[in-house]
């Protein structure tokens, strides 16, 4: 029983007094009698409401009950924990699909509640771990190759809670394997390009170091020639390796420096006539009046005009002319610098993938007419550090048009 408090007492004593008063001014005995007894009871009645004990929120219960769920091992309990993941997250029993979060139903579908984990995730390295109630789990990663797509590469890691369940982990890789199958086939694809022009002039001074060879002036001079043009070719590839290698490392310096394009044209289109044998009609520009200065890299930008031209006279017909456009958008928020050929043409397959380093859509005519196979992945590292975007159109027999768009100077 709880104690009554001082106030409650002394209300209820204040009560019977003032009963006894009420009482004693009532003219028959029965009426006194009554009234003492009414305030009597109810002063009983007010200490009887002190001592009971109003049912009370447990606040606690919630948790009591998830630890006792966790105890058990009922996956319920872990519901709101792996729901805000957003990797997929599953909780097994008995080979069985116990819970799953958003992001695993999502992936996996939402039938999978209940079913057998061996349906749920397909994949022969993960089936016998996740099936056997035996086996011990590390939280090793296990790659799944395939699961979802051909191409997307998963990590599955399993972690043994309590009584038999199971929560499994599903990371997506795809992503990190295809930087590291990039890096690995820019190695090789560089190593071939040094190697190939390496051994042409190797094998030329091995020839031109025999007498007989070396004594014959036309073809001493045939060889030096080829050697001088291998030696241009692996320093042009050099050279595009530093200057990709120097973009990537400022990719987040934004350029400050003011551009006009309009001026920027202008000086490759002086480099390309002069020193090219190009005639002014091989060259046309189509510039509006007053274009806004752009904020950039003025060389980093003559590099990437210069690539695109170049490309754009390597690949489109002999004598049909190469044309660079320059064009606000809407709210001359952006400029889009164009660069269009008439030539072949390019498959939609190969487009998404030109930008990667030594891609070529046509090996042997890429190799014929020069070329490093780095110029677009240039470009479009070029056009990222200035905040801007790369843009292919092909049609096949009628040319390719490549545009970049650069943010303007605001006003």
């Amino acid at each position: 029983m709880n104690p009554i408090s001082p106030f409650r007492l002394i209300f209820a004593i204040l009560f019977i007094i003032g009963g006894a008063v009420v009482a004693a001014q009532a003219s028959e005995a029965l009426t006194k009698i009554i009234i003492m007894s009414a305030f009597g009871v109810a002063a009983l009645a007010i200490m009887a409401l002190e001592n009971r004990t109003p049912p009370q929120p447990d606040i606690n219960a919630l948790e009591r009950q998830k630890k006792r769920l966790l105890y058990e091992g009922r996956a319920e309990a872990y519901q709101d924990v792996i729901d805000p993941i957003t990797d997929p997250i599953l909780l097994i029993r008995n080979a069985k699909v116990a819970a799953a979060n958003p992001a695993a139903k999502n992936f996996l579908g939402h039938h999978i509640i209940d079913e057998d984990v061996r349906v749920a995730i397909r994949h022969p390295a993960a089936a016998d771990r996740l099936a056997n109630p035996n086996a011990e789990h590390t939280g090793e990663p296990i790659l799944l190759v395939g699961v979802g797509s051909a191409d997307q590469r998963w990590e599955l890691r399993i972690h043994a809670l309590n009584d038999g369940l199971k929560l499994v982990q599903l990371s997506d890789q795809s992503s990190r394997y295809a930087a590291e199958r990039m890096r690995t086939d820019f190695v090789a694809n560089a190593s071939h390009e040094l190697r190939t022009p390496l051994a042409a002039i190797k094998g030329f001074i091995e020839t031109l170091e025999n007498p007989d060879a070396g004594a014959d002036e036309k073809t001493r001079t045939r060889f030096l020639q080829i050697m001088y043009q291998e030696a241009d070719r692996m320093q042009r590839l050099v050279e595009d390796l530093m200057s990709l290698s120097r973009i990537e490392a400022e990719k987040y310096q934004l350029p400050s420096e003011p551009v006009d394009l309009a001026e920027l044209v202008s000086d490759v289109k002086n480099v390309f006539l002069n020193g090219r044998s190009k005639k002014d009609h091989d060259f046309q520009v189509l510039l509006p009046d007053n274009i806004p200065m752009i904020q950039g890299d003025y060389a980093q930008l003559s590099q990437l005009l210069h690539n695109l031209v170049s490309n754009a006279y390597k690949y489109g017909h002999r004598g049909k002319p190469v044309s660079v456009s320059v064009e606000p958008n809407r709210n001359s928020s952006m400029l889009r610098l164009s660069v269009t050929d008439q030539g072949d043409g390019i498959a939609p397959e190969h487009i998404p993938r030109l930008t990667e380093r030594f891609y070529r859509v046509d090996k042997g005519r890429s190799k014929s007419i020069g070329g490093t196979g780095l110029g677009l992945a240039i470009v479009k590292h070029i056009s990222e550090r200035h905040g801007g975007r790369l843009e292919i159109n092909s049609e096949l027999g009628v040319g390719t048009t490549v545009s970049v768009l650069l943010p303007t100077i605001k006003s």
